[in-house]
């Protein structure tokens, strides 16, 4: 009978090399609780430390503040997704929740008015980072909401500095 040989282990270098901005890139699932939002935050906390951009803390702590609170108030399944990307020296924060975007026009101006009032701190941090914000029908399969925030780090690292 022949005998089979598990495959080697995979090694790894000794030192591997530290996270940067640029790699920056992470999903998080989150259970749809209010509590959720503090957990969303020490997160980026740690994430943002790791990557060397603690000059962003603030308005980014803020942000997924928002965007999280926002997000598991409207969504209607039991979770909802927080991402969180650097890329061409921006931090991109995006929330998907379950909520559908309204086919009525009455009902979706509504539950947009109603939306665009939760964000509204949110808008306040953009703005003072020459960022963008937004929310839009989400374009993963199962539909819902997609929540953003971009933050330019130069004009981010200065938040809250004047």
């Amino acid at each position: 009978m022949p005998t089979t040989r598990c495959p080697a282990a995979p090694t790894y270098p000794a030192d591997p090399t530290p996270p940067i901005p640029e790699t920056l890139a992470y999903s998080l699932t989150l259970p749809a609780a209010l509590a959720s939002a503090a957990l969303a935050r020490a997160t980026t906390r740690e994430v943002l430390r790791a990557h060397g951009l603690t000059d962003m803390l603030d308005p980014a702590l803020q942000a997924v503040g928002e965007l999280t609170a926002v997000a598991s108030q409207f969504t209607e399944s039991s979770n909802y997704y927080l991402t969180l990307r650097y890329r061409f020296s921006t931090l991109r924060l995006i929330a998907y929740d379950s909520h559908p975007r309204h086919t009525s026009p009455h009902l979706a101006t509504a539950c947009d008015t109603r939306r665009r009032a939760a964000l509204r701190v949110l808008a306040c941090v953009c703005r003072a980072c020459d960022g963008t914000w937004g929310f839009g029908e989400a374009r993963e399969p199962g539909g819902g909401t997609r929540m953003w925030a971009t933050l330019p780090r130069a004009s981010a690292a200065a938040y809250g500095a004047s």
